[in-house]
């Protein structure tokens, strides 16, 4: 079997067609059913995430470029494109590279962001519409849980998740870092669009005790809010509950400060001076530099996010390179697993042509053992099957070490030494 993989991302395709071509759960179990006919197509599922939409198949060795003509046909179809649009978009990767592809796809380093989580999840997902479907066959069903191990070794053998490269994560991060944890804090949101969406999605993550939600249009405010379990109130109303907040992040885009240092110090004084972060992610800013000049007042501008952002990149790229010799192992573990699944029919059929020679050869001298009972009859074959199995199993260990240690091209010469094919 040959293993296939035909796909588009952020990398080759622009939006526009990436739109065309995703597909919903529905839509994913009705292609499937088309694509994997069990001829040209055995085995296969379809990855579809914002950023990219690739087709995992397995095919007959001799069958690839039919497998691969028909993925792409597939494809134009559901994009309803013309027939070759996708030609210059698209990327194709057999057996090893198809696998090597796989690995950095689940464990995001092949991701718009390296070291996003979600990634892990989409493949999940669309491995287990494969199997409702009936689709992932024994060659897809092991590579599948096999890349799952690989994405779990990047995980936690490597800290390419362990920093914040989002404005949105890193506002929140930075709150965390000045109280210890939120648990317990309230977090003001000033501004609801899809900042201040992210950073409430966060929030709720890292545990925030209370958010609250301040904003011109109510009813954007409390969309949110339904949505994260959190309260809002009116921007007008801000002076009241400012002093509420251990933690503000501020994402309007009002063209004027929002939060004054007059206001700050005002709410300073009714928090009896404890402690208040600001995190100002507006473009024009919303917070007023000065602010930072108050006692027991902490802020960060979008510029502060950005440059921890730049080191924390810089830091997962650091990381990447030592998940990348991660990937390169297990490619090379798997391609041991995948020669071996290859080899097991050759041994059952070795093992079968041995034991029906012994049989053969029982049947021709039988005559000189005289009459014999059933049990006689059932000892002397149980003696000459085990005899078979002991006298073939140090040959078939030998196969097997042979096909683990040698290259994929070495294998070919003694697959089928004994004629098994005749």
């Amino acid at each position: 079997m040959t293993i296939l993989l035909v796909g588009v991302n952020h990398k080759t395709a622009p939006v526009e067609i990436r739109e065309r071509l995703a597909f919903n759960d529905e839509a994913c179990a009705n292609g499937l059913r088309w694509l994997v006919d069990g001829d040209i197509v055995r085995e296969g599922l379809i990855v579809s995430t914002c950023n990219r939409v690739e087709i995992l198949g397995a095919t007959a060795n001799d069958q690839l470029e039919f497998g691969a003509g028909r993925i792409t046909q597939f494809l134009d179809a559901s994009g309803h494109l013309p027939p070759g649009f996708l030609e210059a978009h698209l990327y194709r990767h057999t057996d090893e590279e198809a696998v090597r592809h796989l690995f950095r796809v689940a464990s995001s380093l092949d991701s718009m962001v390296v070291g996003e989580p979600q990634i892990l999840g989409q493949v999940r997902h669309a491995y287990a519409l494969g199997v409702e479907t009936g689709t992932v066959g024994r060659v897809l069903n092991r590579l599948v849980h096999h890349t799952f191990r690989v994405a779990k070794r990047v995980r936690s053998e490597t800290g390419i998740a362990s920093s914040a490269v989002s404005i949105s994560y890193m506002a929140v991060e930075l709150g965390k870092k000045i109280f210890d944890s939120l648990k317990g804090c309230t977090v003001m949101l000033i501004g609801a669009g899809e900042m201040a969406e992210l950073s409430a999605r966060h929030l709720v993550n890292a545990g925030a005790g209370r958010v609250v939600i301040a904003n011109r249009t109510e009813a954007t405010a409390r969309h949110i809010a339904a949505e994260f379990g959190a309260t809002t109130v009116p921007l007008d109303e801000l002076d009241q509950h400012l002093a509420e907040a251990d933690v503000v992040i501020c994402s309007t885009g009002a063209p004027d400060y929002v939060v004054t240092a007059e206001r700050t110090r005002k709410a300073l004084e009714r928090r009896r001076n404890r402690p208040t972060c600001f995190i100002d992610i507006s473009v024009p800013r919303n917070i007023d530099p000065s602010v930072s000049k108050i006692p027991n007042v902490f802020l960060f501008d979008i510029d502060d996010l950005e440059s921890v952002i730049s080191s924390n990149i810089r830091e997962r790229e650091r990381e990447a390179e030592r998940a990348e010799l991660i990937v390169q192992s297990e490619v090379m573990q798997f391609q041991q697993k995948l020669r071996l699944m290859d080899l097991g029919p050759s041994i059952g059929a070795l093992r079968q042509n041995m034991q029906d020679v012994a049989r053969t050869e029982l049947a021709r001298q039988r005559k000189r053992l005289g009459p014999l009972t059933e049990e006689q009859e059932a000892a002397i074959e149980s003696l000459l099957m085990s005899t078979v199995n002991k006298i073939s199993h140090p040959i078939l260990n030998q196969m097997r070490r042979f096909y683990e240690t040698s290259e994929p091209e070495a294998v070919e010469l003694p697959k089928d030494p004994f004629g098994l094919e005749e």
